[in-house]
Formats: C-alpha cells, sequence, structure tokens
C-alpha cells in the first residue's frame, strides 16, 4: 500500500494502533515499576505513559505527513524506547538504525526512507545534520543514553496527555533495513496488524505470566535497533503489562546476578555461550527463571546441552526474520512437546509454512528445499522496491523467506542454511548448515563456518573456518581427513583455516559474506 494513502480515507471506526493495545495491557496500578535499568533508575507505568505522550505531542506538533519517517540512530535507553512508543502513538512510522552504521551507510538509509525527522546522539549531530537536511529532513533531534538532548528538552514542553492517533491494521508501524549483505540493503514494512498479531501469539505461545498468576520479569539485554530487542522482547513484556530489567548492554556477570530477580531471558547464542564462560552459572543462580529463549542466529548443539547440564533448563530456540518477525518456535509447555536442539521447532500458530523447490513443487517431510511462509505476520514489502517486493512473493501469497530447509514427520523445522549461501560444487548442491554440523562435533571445536568461494574446475568449492577450543591445537589437514570419513567427497571443503574468530554482527550471526570476500583467492 502507499504510505501516504491513509490521508485520504476516513477514520478507522476501531483503532488498531499497536500502542493502544499495548497501552491497554497496562497494569491497573500505573505507580509500579515498569523499567529498572542497570543504574538504578526505575521508571514506572506512568511514566511510560506520560513520557510517550509528551513526545507523541511533539511529533503531532511539527505537522508531518501521513506515514513520516521518524529515524532513530542513538544509543540503548529507555527514553530510544520512548522515542518508539511515542512513534507508534502518534500514528508515524519508526525506523531503527543501528548505531554502528557510519556516514556512506547513514547517507544511503536518510536518502532511500526520506525520513521527516531523524533522531541521533549528540556526538553525531555535526555530520548527520548534514546528511538529513541535504536530503530533505526538516527536523533533527538529539537523544542521548544518559536522558540528556534536545529531542527530550523540546518535548517537557508538551502535555502529559495524548489521544492515541487512530490507524488502520495495515497502515505502517516501522520500516525495518535488511542487513544487506547481497546487495544493498532493504526496508521492510511492518504494519502494525503485523506487529500486533505477532505479539499476542507469542504471548499465548510462551505462556507469559500475568500478575494474577505471579507475573513474568524480562531481563532486557539486547540492541532494541533489531527485531529480536525492539519486537519480541519489548512487546512481549509491555503486551503482558510485565516488568522489564534494563541492561544499556550486555555484561554475563551483571544478567547473573538480576536473574534471581527476574523469570525470562531473551538472548542470541553469544550471550549464552558467554553466560556458559561465568563459573557463577549454576542451578541456584537460575532458580526463578522460567524460560530461555534463543534466536537471531543458529544455536550450536554444543550450547544447548551444556546449559542444560549447567542450569537443568533447557533453550527454546525460535526463528523469525526482519520481514515477518516470529514465525516458529520449539514448544514452551510441554503438553505441546520437547525442545528439540538443532531445530526452531514448529510454526507459530497461524502461519503457514511449507518447504518447496525450485520448480514450485512442495516437497515431503524431510526433504530440504527452500522455506515460504504466510500469516498475518508476514511484511507488506519493501520499501520503494515494488519489483524486488513481487519478486519475493508466489502467486499464492507465500512470502519466499531465501533460508533453505525442511521439516520432519513431527512438524519440527530444520534451517540448513541461506539458499545465497547454498555451495554448488561440480553440479552437486552443498549446505554449508550440514558440514558445519559435523566439523562443531569434532573433538576441540568451539565453531566453524562453511562458505563457497570460486573454483576454476568446480565452480565453487568449500572453504571451512573453524574456530578451536582455548588450548587446543587444531590442525586443518585432520578436520578435512575426519571429514572424508564421515561425508560424500563432493561434500568435503577443499581448503580449511583455524581462526581466533568469526566476523559476526551486532546481533551475534557469522558475516559469511566477509569469508568469502577474505578467502577468495585465498
Amino acid at each position: 500500500m502507499s504510505v501516504a494513502a491513509r490521508s485520504s480515507r476516513p477514520a478507522p471506526s476501531v483503532n488498531a494502533n499497536l500502542f493502544a493495545a499495548l497501552r491497554a495491557a497496562f497494569p491497573a496500578d500505573l505507580t509500579a515499576c515498569a523499567i529498572e535499568t542497570d543504574t538504578g533508575l526505575q521508571y514506572s507505568w506512568r511514566d511510560l505513559d506520560e513520557a510517550t505522550a509528551m513526545v507523541a505531542n511533539l511529533l503531532e506538533s511539527l505537522q508531518l505527513p501521513a506515514g513520516a519517517r521518524i529515524a532513530a540512530q542513538v544509543e540503548k535507553s529507555v527514553e530510544a524506547l520512548v522515542l518508539y512508543l511515542a512513534t507508534l502513538r502518534a500514528g508515524l512510522v519508526y525506523l531503527p538504525l543501528n548505531t554502528a552504521y557510519q556516514s556512506a551507510e547513514m547517507a544511503y538509509f536518510i536518502e532511500d526512507a526520506q525520513p521527516a525527522v531523524v533522531v541521533c546522539s549528540t556526538r553525531n549531530f555535526g555530520w548527520l545534520s548534514k546528511l538529513a537536511f541535504l536530503a530533505g529532513t526538516a527536523h533533527v533531534f538529539t537523544l542521548n543514553d544518559d536522558r540528556t538532548g534536545s529531542l527530550l528538552g523540546r518535548a517537557a514542553q508538551f502535555p502529559r496527555h495524548h489521544r492515541v492517533a487512530p490507524v488502520r491494521s495495515d497502515d505502517l508501524a516501522a520500516i525495518i533495513y535488511t542487513s544487506g549483505t547481497t546487495g544493498r540493503s532493504k526496508g521492510a514494512m511492518l504494519s502494525h496488524g503485523n506487529l500486533l498479531s505477532n505479539a499476542q501469539v507469542l504471548q499465548t505461545y510462551w505462556g507469559w505470566r500475568t500478575p494474577e498468576q505471579g507475573g513474568d520479569v524480562l531481563i532486557h539485554a539486547l540492541p532494541i535497533f533489531h527485531v529480536h530487542g525492539l519486537f519480541v522482547a519489548i512487546h512481549g513484556a509491555l503486551i503482558n503489562g510485565s516488568k522489564m530489567i534494563w541492561l544499556g548492554k550486555f555484561d554475563a556477570r551483571v544478567v547473573l546476578e538480576k536473574m534471581p530477580q527476574a523469570t525470562v531471558f531473551m538472548g542470541v547464542p553469544t550471550l549464552y555461550v558467554r553466560l556458559l564462560a561465568e563459573s557463577g552459572l549454576n542451578p541456584a543462580a537460575v532458580r526463578n527463571m522460567r524460560l530461555f529463549i534463543s534466536g537471531s542466529a543458529p544455536l550450536l548443539l554444543d550450547t544447548f546441552a551444556q546449559w542444560q547440564q549447567r542450569t537443568g533448563h533447557t533453550i527454546l530456540e525460535r526463528y523469525g526474520m526482519s520481514e515477518t518477525a516470529m514465525l516458529t518456535s520449539n514448544p514452551c509447555a510441554l503438553q505441546d512437546g520437547e525442545r528439540r536442539g538443532g531445530t526452531v521447532g514448529r510454526p507459530l500458530p497461524g502461519v503457514q509454512l511449507r518447504v518447496q523447490d525450485d520448480s514450485g513443487a512442495s516437497l515431503p517431510s524431510g526433504a530440504v528445499g527452500g522455506i515460504q511462509v504466510k500469516g498475518p505476520n508476514v511484511f507488506q514489502g519493501y520499501w520503494h522496491m515494488p519489483e524486488k517486493t513481487a519478486q519475493e512473493f508466489t502467486a499464492d501469497g507465500f512470502f519466499k523467506t531465501g533460508d533453505v530447509g525442511y521439516v520432519d514427520a513431527q512438524g519440527y523445522v530444520t534451517i540448513v542454511g541461506r539458499s545465497k549461501d547454498l555451495i554448488i560444487s561440480g553440479g552437486y548442491n552443498v549446505y554449508p548448515a550440514e558440514i558445519e554440523g559435523y566439523i562443531n562435533a569434532l573433538p576441540g571445536v568451539v565453531e566453524s563456518a562453511v562458505v563457497g568461494v570460486p573454483d576454476a574446475d568446480f565452480g565453487e568449492v568449500g572453504v571451512a573456518v573453524v574456530i578451536a577450543r582455548p588450548g587446543t591445537h587444531l590442525q586443518p589437514a585432520e578436520i578435512l581427513a575426519r571429514l572424508k570419513a564421515t561425508l560424500a567427497n563432493f561434500k568435503i571443503p577443499k581448503r580449511c583455516y583455524v581462526v581466533a574468530e568469526l566476523p559476526r554482527n551486532a546481533m551475534g550471526k557469522v558475516q559469511k559474506n566477509l569469508l568469502r570476500a577474505q578467502y577468495t583467492g585465498a
């Protein structure tokens, strides 16, 4: 849909604004603590209500057009969360941007999204405001993680009450730019309905406990420029009226200190690895915890097993995308089945998932193919890319995720890898995740990544990049020899390297595009 189309339509009879649903879930006692920070600050539910009202009133005073984008490149803070919620409340479109982006990247995002407002940290104001004003942005504010900045100064002048802007379910709430590892980044357009449906499904499926049931408390240690931290974690707590323990950045020791006061933790696999490195991680430390959730990158079976042994808890792994929010999840309730390591569980209620081959034929259980999904959580398309949007949807409305995997007889989904990571060597398909699984099981291996690089004879060949356990000396030739005793020869990487670390993005995903570039021609 056209973002600006909303202005010509009459107001909806029922307000589908995501903020309205989140606000309706606030507890009756607004003086109760909603967020407690790692610096000792406490924000009540009334604080959240009034702060979002003031910022929403400020945004509305700017007389922005319908569907205006509010771009934010700011450090994590409760005030940054307030900006996001206020943008929803005002019926505008939120555009979170990774704090690691530099000038060339920010220039692209600002020129592409054409935000009416840009919010940045004070230290970046000089160069970022120039980019924004040159691109036609009318307003640039500052916001820092110490509760300072021009945004807060201006908002303080506005009333603490605000009528939530009426929107329809299909009106845009956010644009999330993909990582852009294979070309320029694409802006995934997510509506209020997309995000609300996902939050409601997860609230039920993950068994969030209401205050009457004893309540849940979430440790929030993720960045908030990404779907995981911004949508899955924050929406999950707010729509349940649950308190958040808010950490500005992940610190394993601080997380362990906070666990006796919490019940739910969400993290990427890297965070679980770092927690396992802490001697204080034991059943006593997690005695009050109900649920550990992992996502955004594959969870190694070794990490899955170690966590069970050290804590007595089984991590719940799930699967989602910027374009869809959450799609599948391992069971939470015992009656729904076991949590299986190496899988991402079953499709969530309301999500249709199928596996097809390149010709468009559906594949039986256990057969590997392209994963396609459909449901109320699936995005509306890519910002200003109608041709790309059309390419990524099937004639019957399924979104081609770009992930390759299979569904077993019990309905559990296993992700084999990204279609772009597929290696075609001598005419044979080689799935890196399969090879990585065998390498990771070898003694002395912490983790591995397999990528394809050009080869004159085979078209492509695999290169294995391996991290050794501390104190272990791995020999590349021995790793390849062990694989040859297990796998078909066409699957064996032609080269192997042992390194200290793998390149990762902010959410812990291995950046295979960087590995391909590094080892091409090596």
